[in-house]
């Protein structure tokens, strides 16, 4: 009985991990565009959608091993094109009127050059 009890709770803790893993994974996305520098609000890219009508996508966090490879906070790279891994999170304050406010956090986690 308690050999059993132990394996269903190592089976229900590695099922939890597998699942918050995938998790993780299913919340990144990747977008194409060409480096446009480091504005007060973010790192600014420049893509085309499918219209071929350009956009602007402002991410507002690097992970830091990102930039020990890519260093954005320097002219360097801008106008250099690339493939951008990032996760989005929403976070959610109160406003002056008790209303909840959504901010999209959106941060950079890879970066491919190309």
């Amino acid at each position: 009985m308690k050999t059993k009890s132990v394996v269903l709770i190592s089976f229900l803790v590695m099922s939890f991990i597998a699942l918050t893993s995938m998790n993780t994974l299913q919340d990144s996305s990747t977008f194409e565009g060409k480096y446009d520098g480091r504005e007060e609000y973010g790192y600014s890219f420049t893509g085309i959608n499918a219209a071929g009508e350009e956009y602007n996508m402002s991410f507002h966090n690097v992970e830091a091993s990102v930039l020990k490879t890519f260093d954005l906070n320097s002219s360097n790279q801008i106008g250099t094109k690339f493939q951008v891994t990032y996760t989005t999170k929403i976070e959610i304050e109160k406003d002056e009127y008790g209303m909840d406010d959504e901010t999209e956090i959106l941060t950079i986690v890879a970066l491919k050059k190309l």
